[in-house]
């Protein structure tokens, strides 16, 4: 099987609340994975950009750019591209950025995911469907101080 190497980008949306801050995830297939938004790094974008971008396809939220949380990695199979009867193991790494709510509303989220919701960090951190996406918000609510 062949492997192929992917960079990605991506942001943990906050804003504050009370008792505490909130953070925006998104839902993908049919509401199986909770997630933060990310997506490709394309050719000649800076990550930030891409994180930002993402965002704001994903979410439906414009966001301004605070730091960078740091990256993840993790390897999953899926189909070719080019040779859709074939699979590919992918090694993925995703670079997260915090990001500071500005405007926009989860409803003007694109048709990639199935839903964009706020949600207090704490249920945030256990509705999360990966552990390497829980613990990079973690180092972001430790940014934020929540």
């Amino acid at each position: 099987m062949r492997t192929v190497t992917e960079f990605s980008a991506g942001g943990v949306v906050y804003r504050p609340a009370s008792p505490g801050p909130e953070v925006c995830l998104i839902a993908t297939n049919g509401f199986r994975y909770w997630q933060l938004p990310k997506g490709l790094v394309e050719r000649g974008e800076p990550p930030e950009e891409t994180a930002a971008r993402e965002v704001r396809e994903e979410t439906g939220l414009t966001a301004e750019l605070e730091r960078q949380v740091g990256p993840i990695e993790y390897w999953y199979v899926r189909s070719d591209y080019d040779r859709p009867s074939e699979q590919v193991r992918v090694h993925k790494r995703v670079v997260f950025y915090l990001f500071r709510y500005v405007s926009g509303s989860t409803d003007d989220h694109d048709h990639e995911v199935d839903d964009a919701r706020w949600f207090p960090v704490a249920e945030a951190a256990t509705l999360l469907s990966f552990d390497n996406e829980r613990e990079a918000l973690r180092k972001a609510v430790e940014m934020i101080g929540g």
